[in-house]
């Protein structure tokens, strides 16, 4: 695999090829892509594609992209432009494209303004509110999510954007009437760390798009004379304090 990084308007793009250039097969180059999906997020789809020549890359602003058109909003647009740029310094012709969520939104709009870009788009569930016939209460629900990320921070937006992603049917009085979701904190005292429980904390952390919280001591930190073992309850209740 070979990595590079392309200068575009206003960002420092960067995509992996996985394969030769020109194709091995002469077919054209398969190209996954995601948003906010990186370019980590394809590498096992990849490995189920070794026989062809697979492209990803980093939206701009994530993961080894970077921005320097001090934006912090996504436009399928300029995200586009993007991506088409990454086909030509590819010099291979168009290609073959896999895009999901976001990129599947980024995906029809390179087919839009770059047609000769692609000859097969496979779009995977393209979250297009505008086709919806419930548009305006879908439009609210997303809004709800960047309202939570940037009043309480991204494990509070993680918990709307699951509740709006899960939700079924159309987004109705009952989807807004809903208890606000519950802050979910995974901590883990610090001499757990590689135990069972340590590595359970860990992973069910990052099922939550969370970093564990390290709270002092072991699994029963918060024991004084509970406990036969050596504690630290007076700093674990220190480190709980300013938790919650």
């Amino acid at each position: 695999m070979t990595t590079h990084v392309l200068e575009t308007a206003g960002a420092g793009v960067a995509y992996d090829v996985r394969g030769p250039l020109p194709t091995a097969d002469g077919r054209p180059p398969l190209f996954m892509i995601g948003q906010p999906m990186t370019a980590a997020g394809f590498a096992t789809l990849a490995s189920y594609f070794p026989d062809r020549t697979v492209v990803t890359y980093d939206p701009r602003g994530l993961g080894r992209s970077t921005r320097t058109d001090g934006g912090v909003n996504n436009s399928p647009t300029v995200q586009a432009g993007d991506v088409h740029a990454i086909i030509g310094a590819l010099g291979a012709g168009p290609v073959e494209m896999f895009a999901s969520s976001g990129g599947a939104v980024t995906a029809l709009a390179l087919m839009a303004a770059y047609p000769g870009d692609v000859t097969t788009l496979v779009a995977h569930e393209p979250p297009l509110i505008p086709v919806l016939p419930d548009a305006e209460a879908a439009e609210c629900a997303r809004a709800a999510v960047r309202d939570a990320y940037q009043a309480k921070g991204s494990n509070a937006g993680m918990a709307v954007f699951i509740a709006m992603t899960s939700w079924r049917g159309e987004f109705t009085d009952a989807y807004f009437t809903q208890p606000e979701p519950a802050r979910v904190v995974i901590a883990v005292g610090e001499e757990s760390l590689g135990t069972f429980t340590g590595r359970t904390s860990l992973a069910t952390a990052e099922l939550l798009s969370q970093q564990a919280t390290v709270f002092p001591s072991h699994h029963g930190g918060f024991l004084g004379g509970e406990s036969r073992y050596a504690s630290q309850p007076e700093a674990f209740a220190r480190r709980l304090r300013d938790v919650l």
